[in-house]
């Protein structure tokens, strides 16, 4: 499988469609600091990205006629920031919006499938337009702007030509949008994304998300029930939190345990990790100072998913990105940390400072998310493949 890879960040994405054994024909991305860590991880031999093409630069400006003219995928996440809850909002209005450079390269190359990742805040009320528009854009991705035609007028034009049944194009997609939380897929973070996926409707894939392996219920009986989750780790249960003893009993009073696995939590994710700056085994782990905890800014809990990692336009907020012990006190997370959150491989290195890293961590897609869902296309576009090599075989032979 064969895929173009825009806004690739820091690898967190290309790492999981690799792994899923997809090779990047590609691999763009404009940020010299995330170009950068692909580099080093390259120069250090990491036998994941050893092989990836990067190009550093604007996917705006990327010579298309270079690439290979039969793509199974196009994948990436465009920049979040017009969509973040913690953003100014601008959607459309923000000139980070890289969706229509996105849908036009798709438009351009017409692969098999793509895969998009964005923000929850993609979803928000307030962008309800233009998430449609967005939709039905890579539904139909060469149905382009008129000259001077704005999105809302474009929006308007595609929906009554749709629903008129006079949109009719010759590249179109079976378009799958999700809002999914990384939890549920055995990531320790409770990361909430959307996920949009299309195949190129001429194929005749039927496509839906994978379902969830991982669950807070499974969580919680593993803790307060069975009390495995303690003794994995070596050390008495303590206090159970207050609000939970109605949904504990629920558990103790089920005749069946959860169906799913239990949620990993920060604490498994740390698992044998030192703390920060006591050892040089674990590459980019040292403690960054100055954390403080803040009303609605408390670090993320031992005994949970860690909370969503957050970038930031200028660095990590504050009061983000914490770890919060049981006595009040609070710490940032070190890199290496937050790469086990994201589950990061401890071989791969991130490049710049501690801030600019920890950008880098906070914009990426979690491998192992990613590998969940690269798996599921791969499996799809391998199936269409061979009903096609099927179907040519019976026309030679008629």
């Amino acid at each position: 499988m064969r895929a173009l890879e825009l806004f690739a960040g820091a690898g967190g994405l290309g790492m999981g469609m690799s792994l899923s054994g997809v090779s990047p024909v590609a691999v763009v991305e404009w940020d010299s600091w995330a170009c950068d860590t692909i580099r080093e991880n390259q120069r250090r031999g990491h036998p994941v990205v050893g092989d990836w093409p990067v190009v550093e630069g604007d996917v705006r400006d990327i010579d298309l006629s270079s690439l290979p003219a039969d793509l199974d995928l196009v994948t990436g996440g465009p920049p979040c920031q017009p969509f973040s809850m913690g953003g100014k909002h601008l959607a459309h209005d923000d000139s980070r919006d890289m969706f229509p450079a996105a849908i036009n390269i798709i438009a351009r190359l017409r692969p098999r499938a793509f895969l998009i990742e964005n923000v929850k805040g993609l979803t928000r009320s307030s962008f309800a337009n233009y998430y449609q528009y967005i939709l039905l854009r890579l539904e139909y991705p060469e149905a382009t702007p008129r000259p001077g035609e704005d999105w809302m007028e474009h929006l308007r034009r595609l929906q009554q030509a749709r629903s008129s049944g006079g949109l009719r194009q010759s590249l179109a997609y079976n378009v799958t949008p999700t809002l999914v939380n990384a939890a549920d897929y055995g990531v320790p973070q409770r990361r909430e994304r959307v996920f949009i996926v299309g195949f190129r409707r001429d194929l005749g894939v039927e496509w839906h998300f994978p379902r969830e392996t991982h669950s807070l219920d499974a969580l919680l009986h593993s803790q307060w029930v069975t009390g495995d989750y303690w003794r994995r780790h070596g050390m008495e249960a303590p206090a159970m939190p207050v609000g939970l003893a109605a949904r504990v009993r629920r558990l103790r009073e089920s005749l069946l345990p959860p169906e799913h696995q239990p949620w990993l939590t920060t604490r498994d994710a740390l698992v044998g990790l030192p703390e920060p700056g006591t050892s040089d085994l674990f590459p980019n782990h040292r403690q960054q100072p100055g954390a403080r905890a803040y009303p609605g800014h408390t670090g993320s809990p031992l005994d949970l998913p860690a909370k969503t990692l957050k970038a930031g336009d200028h660095g990590v907020p504050g009061g983000e990105n914490m770890l919060a012990y049981p006595d009040g006190r609070v710490r940032y997370f070190s890199l290496r940390e937050a790469a086990r959150i994201q589950t990061f491989p401890d071989g791969y290195v991130l490049h710049g400072s501690w801030s600019e890293a920890m950008r880098q961590l906070g914009n990426a897609v979690p491998v192992r998310l990613a590998q969940v869902v690269a798996s599921s296309l791969v499996e799809k576009l391998a199936l269409s493949r061979m009903a096609e090599a099927k179907s040519r075989a019976g026309r030679r032979a008629a």
